[in-house]
């Protein structure tokens, strides 16, 4: 392609909206427009590169048996409430467009397609001996986020790959999972990425585990947490650790006391010259379940330590049933307004204890459960003559215990905040570090959520009729694209990995005016293009400095300037990852770039 004839603009200014190199570079670099809030156009140069990742994605599926197909963007409501998800996603997340068509029908636009891939293994999918069965797409999705922003990271229309697994039993889904972590990481590997494997929350798509794939990036916003030995990682909303050891409790008898101002742990913690390891903290939340329930939670964990909100609210997820409801739709700490709505007296806030009376609820403002859901961390659980609030402001009690003073609550779990400089768990003598990551993959084992649900049956070798087992591995193809520029690049501009570069060589003719330099030009642009090395031609009439700009900012992976050196029978070619320059003899520039580009494909 000469870029005389491309639709080819750059721009010497980041625009405003634009806060990340990657996003700054894309769109400076001519890569991509905006059009609105959270949609961009893929220009030519970029959807060059887009078709690239996702031929790698391809050739990585179709390498494990995987069959490819095209599923419907548009998808009816009942598939989605049949799935018991239609409320979660358009009222709790609130992420999908739905909207009603002319026959006043309720519909979507897929930001995921678990529920339509489950309605045809239900219709077609009869016997084990149909199994197991994987198939995946790669097509736009929609969602419909509160903030889009850093363009491709986090847009309202995106391109994804999306694959699902259909299976006899959960050894079966096992050996898939465990060929897509295989293929995934050959992907990210051939992309050029420097990446990251880490145990994941499944989030509302549900399964019993779930992996993210993180290309490391200051940009990124997930939090990964690692060991330096490369043997855990994790997200941060998954991550365990052994927090720091319990401090010997300086009170050794039960008893209420006066603390005035001190409704925070470390006011507390100085008052009674103590550590915050001998602190129960009690925080609470409201819990709003898909049937309109509210339910009222009392978290304790231990007064060093802050609560994943993710780990409780999965918890809580799983109580559902005992609701009457499928799923939890939203989870926050109440402020004075909301807490007016429930509350039948006024609250001791800042001296609250787990053992909160019940009659704090007033169920008269609808739909309210009348009982606190009371979980304890493990953390907590495990402290002996602690402090805690008395339920009475300005006052403690000291030297608590468990099941003597303070009933334990029946649901221990883990709700414990993992942070950096944390011990592992597999090894203590392992400090947990931390680092940004941009996830552009992750695959779960769904096992059979969706197909119990749907009524998404096989029939067995001994005659059963059982649900089918699932899982769902998904790669973020335009987020991939826009990872790899946060992660390479420069001052100039983008550096592109080799294998998902626009193109491979940019030839620049620093004066078209100089006949033998453009006959040399157009000579490698045969040769090198003939020799199935992509190769873009500036045959603009511009200043030589403003190609090279140009050149680096669009981030090609090789220069060649047919300047000076031609005298010589040389051209210059210039390694834009390293800016190394070097004389190359005309008739050995094509066999010298092939080596190196298929070397780097490899």
């Amino acid at each position: 392609m000469r870029l005389s004839q491309m639709l080819f603009v750059t721009f010497k200014e980041s625009p405003a909206e634009a806060v990340i190199p990657s996003h700054q570079l894309l769109l400076r670099a001519g890569y991509i427009r905006r059009i609105g809030s959270g949609i961009y156009s893929y220009l030519p140069l970029m959807w060059r590169v887009l078709q690239k990742v996702s031929q790698i994605v391809r050739e990585e599926m179709n390498a494990t048996g995987a069959q490819e197909c095209l599923l419907p963007q548009l998808q009816p409501s009942e598939l989605w409430k049949e799935s018991g998800r239609w409320d979660t996603y358009t009222k709790a997340e609130g992420i999908m467009f739905a909207f009603e068509d002319r026959q006043g029908r309720e519909v979507a636009l897929g930001p995921t397609h678990e529920e339509v891939i489950t309605t045809i293994a239900k219709e077609t999918i009869r016997s084990y001996r149909q199994l197991p069965q994987h198939l995946y797409q790669i097509q736009s999705k929609f969602r419909d986020e509160i903030r889009p922003r850093f363009g491709l990271m986090r847009g309202r229309e995106f391109i994804m790959k999306d694959g699902y697994s259909f299976h006899a039993n959960e050894e079966s889904l096992k050996q898939t999972y465990a060929d897509m972590d295989v293929a995934y990481r050959n992907m990210f590997r051939r992309c050029g990425l420097d990446f990251v494997a880490v145990e994941a929350d499944s989030g509302a798509i549900g399964g019993s585990g779930s992996q993210e794939f993180m290309v490391l990036a200051d940009a990124g916003e997930d939090e990964v947490l690692y060991t330096e030995d490369g043997k855990y990682a994790a997200n941060v909303e998954k991550a365990t650790s052994l927090p720091p050891d319990v401090e010997p409790s300086p009170f050794k008898k039960y008893e209420k006391r006066e603390t005035p101002n001190t409704p925070t742990i470390a006011s507390l913690a100085e008052f009674a010259k103590c550590s915050p390891t001998n602190i129960v903290k009690n925080v609470l939340y409201e819990a709003v379940y898909d049937n309109g329930l509210l339910v009222l939670v009392l978290a304790c964990i231990r007064g060093d330590r802050d609560i994943n909100e993710v780990k409780l609210q999965n918890k809580l997820a799983q109580l559902a049933p005992e609701f009457e409801a499928n799923t939890i739709l939203s989870l926050a700490v109440p402020d004075e307004a909301a807490k007016q709505k429930w509350a039948a007296k006024p609250l001791p806030t800042g001296y609250i204890a787990p053992n909160l009376e019940d009659d704090y609820i007033s169920t008269q403002g609808g739909s309210i459960h009348p009982k606190f859901i009371r979980i304890v961390d493990k953390t907590a659980a495990e402290l002996k003559n602690f402090v805690t609030g008395a339920n009475e402001p300005g006052y403690h009690v000291f030297g608590a215990n468990w099941g003597k003073e303070i009933e334990l609550p029946k649901l221990v779990v883990d709700l414990d905040k993992t942070v950096a400089g944390d011990r592992a768990v597999r090894d203590p003598e392992q400090i947990l570090q931390t680092a940004r990551g941009i996830e552009v993959g992750h695959i779960f084992q769904l096992g059979s959520k969706y197909s119990t649900a749907m009524g998404a049956t096989f029939t067995n070798e001994q005659g059963e009729e059982l649900p089918l087992v699932m899982g769902c591995y998904g790669v973020g193809v335009s987020r991939l694209a826009q990872s790899a520029v946060e992660q390479s690049h420069d001052k100039d501009g983008i550096i592109w990995p080799v294998a998902i570069a626009p193109y491979h060589v940019i030839i620049v003719v620093p004066n078209i005016s100089d006949t033998k330099a453009m006959e040399a030009a157009e000579k490698l642009y045969a040769e090198l293009n003939q020799a199935g090395i992509e190769t873009l031609l500036d045959n603009r009439d511009a200043r030589a400095g403003f190609k090279f700009k140009d050149a680096d900012l669009i981030g090609i992976p090789y220069r060649v300037v047919t300047g000076r050196s031609l005298k010589a029978g040389k051209v210059e070619v210039v390694e834009r990852a390293t800016k190394q320059s070097e004389e190359i003899a005309l008739d050995e520039v094509v066999a010298t770039l092939k080596q190196r580009i298929d070397s780097a494909l490899i």
